[in-house]
């Protein structure tokens, strides 16, 4: 048996951000080295940040990235530290004249400048760095294109699998959907004979999807007959959030080691593998195989690995939330956010997450009273923003809503729409004064039906809950308490916030359910009318009211328009609003829909 240190670099990449990233790669080699590793790995696209979309179609960013890889390989010689090979995500492409690369007439595998005045074929790529030098490079295989993803539009494949023998063990290379789709790389490692099968990932986090992962590292690792390392990515990036969570599973399906959720982390794993039994000259026709040392390494005391405590399903959604906002607001170079805080569930959640992301003191929570406000929702409101430390500041709307309605016959819903576009004046005024980004506080609830006032409570640049369900914010709210019971802390949430019923205060009186059913009845259909694309036949089957149904799918369809409208949020399910779900605003599908509505 063989031995090799892995260090496996859980990175918060940044998109765009070369040098920073470049610089944080260098810390974590730096810091593997020192802990004697063999091998150290980022993960997809750690150079460029994850994803880069179309900016992967302009030729000065691919010079860009080109010129940091370079950069960074001579820069790790240069920190002593040119002995370790290390793999790195980056963006790389070739040009249209050497397509036929694709097919086998020549080498693809030059990363030095070429020509890019024809049509840019990007690909998303991993180099390993020896020696001050790019020694190897592999293009993606795979490139999905569902979902968030839109790969096959931006990238071209690659074709050949990766091999780099190190220390005597062959370690195959691969990135993310490669290891998701039958055959190709992991068929390819297998026939390699490699001992150890390293995927990049960019895998954005999605409820559940850790088992998922889980059960596919221990398949594929099954069928390489190797052991694999999942390394991913952490952090926020517009509406998705990575979770880390990355793992290294062994042929028989054990996990020999876990990373952190939602936190950056490095790991160091000890593994005995095989030595190589692959003629190196003579590799199996679809693999390139590059030999870095084939000296074997001394033995030494392997470090005694932990698996960390997984988080409960709850703790996951607001660690991905408190991440998704917090990276968002700091990647964006705001320092303050901004939002309307009514003493209502959802204000309030939203100022909690804030309040863990940046820091109570980093939020203004502004009151708009109106003459319809209730006394407890005044102060909870109050509350909320004393338990949190934040900037409360109280605004009363009435003699702005009057100096409107002065001068233009408002009432019933356009006087109600009035005054919560008012109130997103004010907020607006406020982030336009002092530099504060304005979080809106809408629930997906609320988002899938347009229960909401465009250009009022819609307002803002960042929607934290606009993927979660009414009835889950409640239960992160009972949660976020507990937690902080546990820890000995106070709540951060008024208990009357969550125990009372939801009203947008618009109306004397006024509670949701005037206008929508029951949030655990419509949240029921909802999930299977948006997540699971359940039609109309569907949910009459399941037993729901046809009243409701009809009522609550044309809402749905009609809120189109809306939902185009609105800020990004956070992605926590498996289909959320935005790039997940495309319909056009302009249908008439709905009036004559079928089963499949």
């Amino acid at each position: 048996m063989a031995q090799i240190r892995l260090a496996m670099a859980q990175m918060n990449a940044v998109v765009g951000d070369l040098a920073g990233n470049a610089a944080k790669i260098r810390d974590f080699v730096a810091t593997s080295v020192a802990q004697n590793a063999h091998l150290v790995a980022v993960p997809e696209m750690a150079l460029n940040g994850y994803p880069v979309e179309d900016m992967a179609l302009r030729r000065s960013f691919v010079e860009a990235s080109r010129a940091a890889l370079t950069q960074l390989a001579a820069d790790l010689a240069d920190d002593g530290f040119g002995e370790t090979p290390v793999v790195v995500g980056y963006l790389d492409a070739i040009d249209e004249a050497n397509v036929a690369d694709l097919d086998g007439d020549e080498n693809p595998d030059d990363v030095s400048d070429k020509s890019l005045s024809r049509r840019l074929l990007p690909q998303n790529c991993a180099a390993v760095l020896h020696q001050g030098a790019v020694v190897a490079r592999y293009a993606k295989h795979h490139l999905p294109n569902y979902g968030v993803f839109d790969e096959q539009r931006i990238f071209a494949p690659g074709r050949d699998l990766v091999v780099v023998r190190i220390g005597c063990i062959d370690v195959a290379i691969a990135i993310c959907e490669d290891l998701w789709q039958e055959g190709g790389p992991v068929a390819k490692t297998r026939e390699a004979g490699a001992e150890l099968l390293l995927v990049l990932n960019g895998s954005p986090y999605e409820m559940d999807k850790d088992d998922t992962r889980l059960e596919l590292c221990q398949r594929r690792a099954a069928q390489a007959e190797a052991t694999l390392a999942y390394l991913n990515l952490v952090g926020g990036q517009d509406e998705l959030v990575f979770d880390g969570d990355s793992l290294v599973v062994e042929p028989a399906g054990e996990v020999l080691a876990r990373g952190a959720q939602f936190a950056e982390d490095l790991m160091l794993v000890d593994l005995d593998l095989e030595p190589n039994t692959c003629e190196a000259t003579q590799p199996p026709v679809g693999v390139q195989h590059y030999t870095l040392s084939d000296e074997q390494v001394e033995d030494y005391e392997p470090i005694v690995q932990e698996l960390p405590q997984r988080l409960e399903p709850l703790a996951e959604v607001w660690n991905a939330l408190q991440l998704g906002l917090g990276d968002y607001v700091r990647k964006n170079g705001f320092k303050k956010v901004c939002l309307g805080v009514s003493g209502g569930i959802d204000s309030t959640l939203v100022t909690a997450l804030a309040a863990d992301a940046i820091g109570g003191e980093n939020i203004i929570g502004v009151s708009n009273p109106s003459q319809y406000s209730s006394e407890h929702s005044k102060d909870d409101a109050a509350d909320l923003c004393a338990r949190v430390g934040a900037d409360y500041r109280v605004i009363p709307i009435n003699p702005m809503v009057t100096a409107f309605l002065d001068n233009m016959n408002l009432t019933g819903l356009a006087e109600e729409n009035l005054q919560a576009r008012v109130r997103g004046v004010i907020w607006m005024g406020i982030s336009n004064s002092e530099g504060a980004l304005v979080l809106a506080n809408g629930n997906k609830s609320e988002v899938s039906v347009g229960y909401s006032t465009m250009y009022g409570d819609t307002v803002g640049g960042f929607a934290p809950i606009k993927d979660v369900f009414k009835t889950m914010v409640w239960d992160l709210a009972r949660w976020r308490n507990a937690e902080a019971e546990r820890r000995g802390e106070q709540p951060p949430i008024p208990e009357n916030s969550i125990n009372k019923a939801p009203s947008a205060e618009l109306r004397p009186d006024q509670v949701d359910q005037d206008s929508l059913p029951p949030y655990e009845v419509l949240d029921q259909i909802l999930d299977r009318y948006v997540q699971q694309r359940q039609g109309r036949a569907d949910l009459l089957e399941a037993g729901f009211d046809a009243e409701m149904v009809e009522k609550i799918v044309r809402l749905v369809d009609g809120a189109e328009w809306k939902r185009r409208q609105g800020a990004m949020g956070t992605k926590v399910s498996s289909l959320a609003f935005g790039k997940d779900r495309r319909l056009p605003v302009t249908s008439r599908w709905a009036a004559q829909a079928g089963p499949t509505a």
